[in-house]
């Protein structure tokens, strides 16, 4: 990644103004901000290479030079993507702030996407890693590890999401979490009666014994008692996968894309799903009906005599 040092001062305070931006007005994740800021330095250092010192004198004939020199690196489609869209996303706020005459990332071509269908495990799958992971669970981690396992499957929340509950959040009444997503959007999310009683025993027993006197607001909190990372969760995930024999090792996201795919297989309004997932456009969420298209094809495959 380019070092912003070598970078002249107007780009340096213009990269750091858009990263700004990206954090407070947007209100782009931490992930995001990283990934975005990454590119446009890398943007700014071949820009300067061809004299342009400044993001005012930044032109197309630039934007397309580097999206090119990005490609014989070779790297992927959806990083090249990614890339025209943080270049489009920067223009289009040079022009808003007046640092840019006109907004020359709205002409920029970027490869299109690679659709790769996500892996997911089969509903007999993740019943059997469900299982195994509560055999035995009575340690209050391992009550904390099966609650993990059950929300994440019934609700198909992102990781960040997940980590970020505070108690207050959840509403066993009704069965529901309170979810703060991308951009601070809020949403509802329900849950069954497995994860219910998995969160239930975990909130009563399991985390008093590791929180002890420091009660926090975190619903999922660490051997300390602080409130969980995101990484811990993808090792709980990975480790109770490995205990199956043949399931695949899928990360949290993995069973996201599982569990939507179970609901939109179980006769779930495909919008209804877009709203469960958070997700701001319905193009995102429909790439689970190629999924579940796609097992039926393969069921088919294998079960009819003339397929």
């Amino acid at each position: 990644m380019t070092n912003q040092a070598s970078l002249s001062a107007a780009w340096r305070d213009a990269i750091e103004r858009f990263g700004e931006h990206l954090r407070w007005e947007q209100g782009r994740s931490v992930h995001t901000v990283r990934a975005y800021l990454g590119d446009v330095t890398d943007l700014a250092d071949c820009a300067q290479t061809r004299g342009e010192a400044s993001l005012g004198e930044l032109t197309l004939s630039t934007l397309r030079a580097w999206l090119a020199q990005q490609e014989r690196r070779g790297l992927s489609r959806s990083t090249l993507a990614r890339r025209a869209a943080s270049a489009r996303v920067l223009t289009e706020w040079g022009v808003q702030r007046g640092l840019l005459s006109a907004d020359v990332g709205a002409r920029l071509a970027s490869p299109k996407r690679s659709r790769h269908l996500p892996t997911v495990l089969t509903t007999e799958q993740a019943a059997a890693v469900l299982d195994a992971a509560a055999e035995g669970a009575e340690s209050p981690l391992g009550l904390r590890d099966v609650a993990i396992l059950e929300v994440l499957y019934a609700t198909g929340i992102r990781v960040g999401e997940l980590t970020g509950l505070n108690v207050g959040d959840v509403d066993m009444i009704r069965r529901t979490l309170r979810v703060v997503g991308k951009g601070d959007r809020e949403r509802m999310v329900p849950f069954g009666v497995p994860a219910a009683s998995a969160l239930r025993a975990w909130l009563e027993e399991g985390r008093p014994a590791l929180t002890g006197e420091r009660r926090g607001t975190a619903v999922f909190v660490g051997v300390r008692g602080g409130r969980l990372d995101p990484r811990t969760v993808r090792e709980i995930v990975h480790r109770a996968a490995a205990v199956v024999e043949g399931t695949p090792d899928l990360s949290p996201h993995g069973w996201r894309h599982t569990a939507a795919t179970h609901v939109l297989e179980g006769g779930a309004d495909l919008r209804a799903v877009q709203e469960i997932l958070g997700h701001a456009s319905l193009a995102t969420t429909q790439i689970y009906t190629h999924v579940s298209v796609e097992r039926l094809r393969k069921t088919f495959d294998q079960a009819h005599p003339r397929a």
